[in-house]
């Protein structure tokens, strides 16, 4: 490993991805994150069937993926120690139930945490209405690059998230997923094995395959659209999350909500069976 060219990751260029999606395609992310466990109720059923069809903002998080460029050996990214380890999501005007978007990529930055400490790499993905060029969405992710550090930056960092409040929690929500969730997640994109195949799990260190970490922010996002914004999805502003621990399929997942007045939430998320927090320092914006 010769160390990161972070001339080459600064001046990377991703051509625009422009990605149809269908009711069926909308519908499917639902059920990924639970939608329909309850065929009777109906304030799930707009997400999960086509009559008043209604679109999951955490769906902007997975649209127009540009695939897993940092693999390239010319950017010096050990990609295989790479987490995903935030996500800030801010939706502009409501994803359109079916359609295509066109997504536009670029570096926001790599912050250096020293040499055997990693580094942070932030890219920032904009999200457009392709017929009309509406501006639906900015997805902000950031990667924690384990094998690299001490070897500079570049570029803007985002602002450390503080702790959750140390208080008993405004509202509770539990969402219980299915041992295999993770198999009907992937199928709006994510194609990772580390979700699917046993063997590769146990490579990386797990007894099983692992939950995506965008499935379990989606649950959170299930959990502030029915307890906040009646699910309504144009009442859903912003949502920022930090990973902390992996999530098994079949977990219970615990959303714990902290309201800041003026529709600002700070919540946390805990793996109930081992009394693990799994999303930190998380955030979010509501009407």
């Amino acid at each position: 490993m010769m160390g990161m060219d972070l001339g080459k990751i600064e001046t990377m260029a991703i051509d625009p991805i422009v990605q149809p999606y269908d009711k069926r395609d909308t519908i499917i992310f639902a059920l990924g994150l639970g939608y329909g466990a309850d065929p009777l109720d109906e304030d799930e059923l707009p997400f999960v069937y086509e009559k008043d069809l209604r679109c999951l903002p955490a769906y902007a998080n997975i649209l127009c993926h540009p695939g897993f460029w940092a693999q390239d050996p010319q950017f010096g990214i050990e990609w295989v120690k790479i987490l995903h380890a935030e996500q800030d999501l801010v939706i502009h005007g409501p994803l359109p139930a079916v359609g295509a978007v066109r997504g536009e990529y670029r570096v926001a930055g790599v912050e250096d945490k020293g040499e055997g400490r990693g580094a942070l790499l932030h890219q920032v993905k904009q999200l457009y209405d392709d017929a009309d060029g509406t501006h639906l969405a900015t997805v902000r992710s950031t990667l924690f690059l384990r094998g690299n550090g001490g070897e500079g930056g570049f570029g803007d960092a985002m602002p450390v998230a503080a702790p959750v409040p140390d208080r008993a929690p405004d509202r509770v929500v539990e969402i219980a997923t299915l041992p295999r969730q993770a198999l009907i997640y992937r199928l709006s994109g994510d194609w990772n094995p580390l979700h699917a195949d046993p063997a590769i799990a146990r490579k990386a260190g797990f007894d099983k395959p692992i939950l995506h970490g965008l499935c379990t922010k989606g649950l959170a996002n299930r959990a502030i659209l029915s307890t906040y914004c009646d699910n309504d999805v144009a009442r859903f502003k912003s949502m920022f999350v930090r990973f902390s621990k992996p999530v098994m399929p079949g977990e219970t997942i615990r959303i714990e909500f902290f309201e800041e007045g003026e529709g600002q939430l700070r919540f946390r998320a805990i793996a109930v069976e081992r009394d693990i927090v799994v999303l930190d320092r998380c955030s979010a914006t509501v009407a």
